[in-house]
């Protein structure tokens, strides 16, 4: 007999998703070498501030003020990352929140969870590949009207 899912209620819940998703995530093998060979990403600390960004998305903790996309931008720089690796993410995400629980908030964690990968990816899509030469010059173009 299966254990009944209930829905996020706390932290704890988040944390369990959170921690869930990247042991699931990190041994991916499409996508599990961006956390482990590009980003190395250490999850002791990594865990606490994406569980605190999820915490304020799902259950409004305010608990998470930094900014989601830098990182992502960084990395990209690093090893680009496509369309595919977005809807792999997209796909573990989902599966885990459909493992472990039901309700409106596992609900609007995959939506929001959509909606922020669309966006990094569409972001990522008008980054250069390389990072700009420390000290390059801004280019302008002016263009006169009538």
């Amino acid at each position: 007999m299966s254990e009944q899912r209930r829905d996020i209620t706390d932290r704890a819940d988040v944390e369990r998703l959170v921690r869930a998703f990247y042991s699931r995530a990190m041994t991916d093998p499409m996508i599990g070498y961006l956390f482990t060979d590009i980003a190395h990403l250490d999850l002791d600390e990594h865990v606490p501030r994406i569980t605190a960004f999820w915490e304020t998305i799902l259950l409004g903790a305010q608990t998470y003020t930094a900014g989601a996309f830098a990182p992502h931008a960084s990395l990209h720089r690093l090893s680009p990352l496509r369309k595919a690796h977005f809807e792999r993410w997209l796909m573990l995400w989902h599966t885990t929140v459909e493992e472990l629980f039901d309700g409106p908030r596992a609900a609007l964690a995959m939506v929001h969870a959509d909606r922020v990968a669309r966006a990094f990816h569409r972001r990522l899509q008008g980054l250069a590949d390389e990072p700009p030469a420390q000290g390059a010059p801004i280019q302008l173009a002016i263009t006169r009207h009538g």
